[in-house]
């Protein structure tokens, strides 16, 4: 009785992450794709976050929640890559017990806040080209923190119900976590007790945030597909559809991986596809979008060129 006592406080005190081989040694090859992926993705939206705040012209409520959308992808990708490449580099697989609940925490806030995000941008662009005359009203300064805020709340509160739920359950058994980080399906899998109103919750929350997020999403489209087909010129559609495609891209490519992650039963998944699909919604997608919204976009474009002239210029 006393060694299994001892047995539950070691597991308690400390998580194995075996990441992409469970093998000792460094891992070199995904340091190097980490790094390559995490350096772009830092890189790529702290240009957007700067190129927002320093170009007045970028300062409307689209490119507010595109300025946030960037720091919420900083903020995910790095609660996840730098532990992992540590990891690679050194081949130290062990991350205490509240380690592994905090990373959990803030990316559990993080992602869902880009859910909630990605539809108020849905919104926007919905108010701006069905109901343009009542837009400046309508999506205000007040109105766009509100929407802000209520993100980042919403984000708070989904996470922390799901780190108290995983985190008071017994880890009596193995303490090795077959993923990269610290995440709900590979931890439910360690644990001695009945997981089964874990696992309710997480499907239903998930599929809450999964569903509400994406039906603001798609109402906001099929009203704006339908004005924009009303429109009489074919310059005038493109142009109206070109300031929503690459929202639609980021859309399409974060939930689509986020409901192939979240909302399938725990039985159907497989620990190295659910490695691969983790890797590409938490560092992949944050790489791709300011990409996607610089390379298709003409105001960022401009605002980039304007202000590399200014450096070569002085």
């Amino acid at each position: 009785m006393e060694t299994m006592k001892e047995k539950n406080h070691t597991a308690l005190m400390e998580f194995i992450l075996l990441g992409f081989g469970s093998g000792p040694g460094l891992k070199v090859g995904p340091f190097v794709v980490f790094l390559a992926i995490y350096m772009t993705t830092v890189l790529g939206n702290t240009i957007m976050v700067f190129l927002i705040r320093a170009n007045s012209r970028l300062h409307t409520p689209m490119y507010f929640f595109l300025m946030n959308l960037s720091l919420v992808d900083v903020c995910y990708s790095s609660t996840i890559a730098p532990k992992a490449m540590v990891s690679f580099l050194t081949g130290s697989k062990s991350i205490s017990f509240y380690g592994c609940a905090t990373q959990f925490f803030f990316f559990g806030i993080f992602v869902t806040t880009e859910a909630f995000i990605l539809a108020a941008m849905a919104y926007d662009r919905y108010t701006a080209i069905c109901n343009p005359l009542q837009y400046p009203i309508a999506m205000s300064k007040q109105v766009c923190v509100q929407l802000m805020v209520g993100s980042y709340v919403c984000g708070s509160v989904n996470s922390m119900v799901h780190t108290v739920f995983t985190f008071t359950l017994c880890f009596c058994g193995s303490n090795e976590i077959d993923h990269f980080f610290c995440d709900i399906p590979p931890l439910l899998s360690l644990s001695c007790t009945n997981t089964d109103i874990n696992e309710l919750v997480l499907f239903t929350l998930s599929s809450l945030i999964i569903v509400s997020t994406l039906m603001v999403i798609l109402v906001s489209y099929a009203f704006i597909i339908s004005a924009i087909l009303r429109i009489h010129t074919a310059e005038g559609r493109r142009r109206a559809f070109s300031t929503c495609t690459s929202h639609m891209m980021s859309v399409s490519l974060f939930y689509g991986t986020l409901t192939f992650m979240y909302t399938q039963p725990s039985s159907l998944a497989s620990p190295t596809q659910s490695k691969v699909v983790s890797v590409f919604y938490t560092l992949v997608i944050p790489m791709l979008n300011p990409l996607i919204y610089s390379l298709r976009n003409k105001d960022v474009k401009e605002a980039l060129g304007r202000n590399i002239s200014s450096v070569f210029l002085k």
